[in-house]
Parts: structure tokens; sequence; C-alpha cells
């Protein structure tokens, strides 16, 4: 087992732990539910093979719908923004594909990895609340709770992000 894959399960079992056991707990208003699980998406090495990538977010977002009772949802809108995620930061950093190689998130400028994740977490809850209504009918309440939903989470994600990172200092 590489130091890779072994940082990948470490951070898998660790996110997911923290979404079933912690996140999923709170609701502020009732309704905004953080969702930091994607984070993992976020931070999934590009170098890695797509194939593994995309049933490595399908079983993440299946266990967390399996510990939340979800029936599925959280797995659909979890492989979607894995399946998008590539062409996202094609269109965000204005990427050749040889630059993936060398591609860390967190040496990116901070407007650009907003605008990343940003993107993901809106498309992923869009797609989270859709599924749970199904409805056109009640698209309204679907952008309502996906855009405040996707505020929170944001600022989770990125605040995560900064603890994570160790600065250098000159």
């Amino acid at each position: 087992m590489t130091r890779d894959t072994l940082s990948i399960a470490i951070r898998f079992i660790f996110l997911l732990l923290l979404q079933v056991l912690v996140l999923n707990n709170i609701n502020f208003f009732g309704y905004i539910n953080p969702n930091l699980y994607i984070l993992f998406v976020f931070l999934y090495p590009l170098e890695q093979k797509r194939t593994n990538f995309l049933i490595v977010a399908f079983l993440l977002g299946l266990c967390v719908d399996f510990f939340s009772n979800s029936g599925g949802i959280n797995a659909a809108a979890t492989l979607f923004i894995a399946y998008i995620r590539l062409y996202v930061l094609k269109l965000v950093l204005n990427k050749f594909d040889i630059d993936y190689k060398l591609f860390k998130l967190t040496s990116e400028q901070s407007i650009k990895i907003f605008i990343y994740i940003a993107t993901l977490t809106f498309a992923h809850h869009f797609i989270l609340f859709y599924l749970d209504y199904f409805s056109f009918k009640n698209l309204s309440l679907v952008l309502y709770k996906s855009f405040t939903t996707s505020i929170f989470t944001i600022i989770l994600s990125i605040l995560s992000l900064v603890l994570i990172t160790k600065k250098k200092t000159v």
C-alpha cells in the first residue's frame, strides 16, 4: 500500500465518520445541513486512475446514504461531481492536460479555489435536493435550499482547507 493510497483511505474514513456522526446531526434553520464529505472529491489526486476515483466517490456517497437512509441521492450527487470535476478544473484553471500531473489544489490562487469549490458544491447540492424532491413544481425550493446549504458547505470546506494546509514561512 503506497503512501497516497493510505492517505486517501484515511481521508475517506475520516470524512465519512465526520459526516455521519457529527454533521448529519446539524440542521440550521431546520434544513441547512453541511455536506463536508464532498471535500474528498476536491482533494482526490488527479494522477490516480479516473475509474478508481469514480468508484471510490460513488462508494463514499453510498456510505453516507446508508447511514442517512437517503436512498442513493448522495451517491448520485457525489458521482456526478466526481465525473465533472476534471471539466470544471479545465474551465476554471485554464490548464492543459500535462499540467494536471503537478496539480495541487492548495497551490492555486484563492479565487480559483473558491470558484472550483463553489461550482462543484452547488452542483452537488442541486442534484441532491432535486433528487430529494424530484419535481419541477418545487424548483424554487430546490434552488433556495441548494444555495443556502452550498454557502455553509463552501465556508466549511474553505476553512478545512486552510486548517490542513501548512503555510511555509520565509
